[in-house]
């Protein structure tokens, strides 16, 4: 069974999202027959890196916000993350566009290591205050996870995997996916948001049940939205 992730690594609830999931597969007794895509999503595809403010101050200024109410509810998501056993540091956060990041998790799909990939990019910009589109940052961490960093340059540096992210994100919008993380299982079910913990194990239950019969299905059946980023960066 295929479960397909749409996500973006600056988004906090993709991070807190995953995890969710990993726990229901940890208690999930078919997790080796269980098969993790993951698909680009950009909130803000046009943003412009900017290492020289944080991301507590981009959204200050994009919200119109106080910087102490920014810090308020960054803390907030910060707690929500802790549960999940994530350090956050919205302060450290680097303004990044993720298009370059999406590229790598795309090419570490073709020797299996998609998710290594994707979990070392949240890490790095969520706790770590690494810049996500910077070449030298991306070439560390794709080595970290194994990657050969002169393939991964050569990538960089062209164009190669541009129109997959964008496939990814067309694709997105074609089934309805309005907002970040969206977890598809089998094709059949829908998570919108970082939902309750029991409601990725009713829906893995739900969705192998399903799979397991090959029951055919058209349309995906997606649960309430629970916390998620929609575009635009609105979480």
């Amino acid at each position: 069974m295929k479960i397909e992730i749409w996500s973006d690594v600056v988004c906090p609830f993709c991070y807190i999202g995953k995890r969710k999931l990993e726990k229901a597969l940890d208690k999930f007794p078919n997790k080796s027959q269980v098969e993790i895509e993951w698909k680009s999503f950009q909130l803000n595809p046009d943003l412009k890196t900017n290492p020289d403010i944080s991301t507590l101050e981009h959204l200050s200024q994009s919200k119109g916000w106080s910087l102490e109410q920014t810090r308020q509810i960054s803390s907030q998501v910060s707690e929500m993350a802790k549960e999940q056993g994530l350090h956050f540091d919205f302060e450290r956060a680097v303004v990044a566009n993720t298009k370059n990041a999406h590229r790598l998790i795309h090419f570490a799909k073709t020797v299996e290591k998609a998710g290594a990939m994707k979990e070392r990019l949240l890490s790095a910009y969520f706790s770590e205050g690494k810049n996500v589109d910077d070449l030298d940052t991306l070439l560390q961490l794709a080595d970290e996870v194994g990657l050969v960093p002169d393939q991964v340059k050569v990538m960089l540096q062209g164009n190669q995997y541009e129109d997959a992210v964008d496939q990814d994100i067309y694709e997105s919008r074609l089934i309805g996916v309005k907002g970040v993380p969206f977890f598809v299982l089998d094709r059949k079910y829908g998570i919108s948001g970082a939902q309750p913990d029991e409601v990725f194990d009713q829906t893995l239950a739900k969705a192998w049940a399903e799979f397991e019969t090959k029951t055919p299905s058209l349309d995906i059946s997606t649960n309430s939205d629970g916390e998620s980023c929609e575009v635009g960066g609105n979480c």
